[in-house]
């Protein structure tokens, strides 16, 4: 598995994707980022697996939102694992941010 394969699989999703950032961006979007390293293997004083961690966050205004949905059977079909972190509400812009927080080897 790489991130390619999970930037791949967002494309897929009818709204706007953004690596790292989405700088003033308007409507409903994904933002999605690697954040560091997850609970990687180790034996022999060597890294055996090497596991990445990140977030993907979804900016909506629309209230049941189906790409949520979307979102995590996308999550599934490639086989990573993750959960939804939190779900808030923006006063301020008026945005339900989503954001789930995955792992992949």
């Amino acid at each position: 598995m790489q991130l390619s394969d999970l930037r791949d699989a967002l494309l897929g999703i009818e709204a706007p994707v953004f690596h790292y950032e989405a700088y003033q961006q308007t409507g409903n979007y994904i933002v999605w980022a690697e954040d560091g390293e997850g609970q990687s293997g180790h034996a022999d004083n060597h890294k055996t697996t090497q596991v990445m961690a990140g977030t993907i966050d979804y900016f909506t205004k629309t209230e049941f939102d189906p790409i949520v949905e979307t979102i995590q059977e996308k999550l599934n079909s490639i086989d990573i694992a993750w959960r939804l972190n939190s779900v808030q509400y923006e006063k301020d812009t008026g945005y339900i941010h989503y954001e789930w927080a995955w792992e992949m080897v």
